[in-house]
């Protein structure tokens, strides 16, 4: 292999690295997988995300959403009212993540032990 070669390989998996380095910053955050999750089947609510991840605190939900929504995974949305409301859904970043974040979960099952979680 030529040396020229041996370089673009090596520098084709630096930026891997640092592509899924970026990609596991934010979607290793404790909920944010779960957030994105929740919202796959369209758009939600701040309590109504709250209750169907139950145990994440308001503060940590409220974090999430905004990380998420800075790295435009998600689209916050806020109609004048009465009353005023603020929805979240995932944008086209966030749908294109689905398929991953279903392919993780199913290895996930295969491959990791339960702990006992559920």
């Amino acid at each position: 292999m030529a040396t020229s070669s041996v370089q673009h390989d090596v520098d084709s998996c630096k930026r891997a690295d640092t592509a899924l380095t970026r990609a596991f910053t934010v979607l290793g955050k404790r909920w944010s997988a779960l957030v994105l999750g929740s919202l796959r089947a369209g758009p939600a609510g701040f309590r109504e995300l709250s209750r169907a991840l139950d145990g994440v605190s308001d503060s940590v939900l409220s974090d999430r959403l905004s990380e998420l929504t800075k790295e435009g995974l998600v689209a916050r949305t806020v109609s004048a009212g009465p009353p005023v409301t603020v929805s979240y859904e995932l944008t086209a970043g966030g749908r294109a993540l689905m398929p991953a974040l279903a392919q993780i979960s199913q290895w996930a099952e295969e491959h990791l032990s339960s702990g006992g979680d559920c």
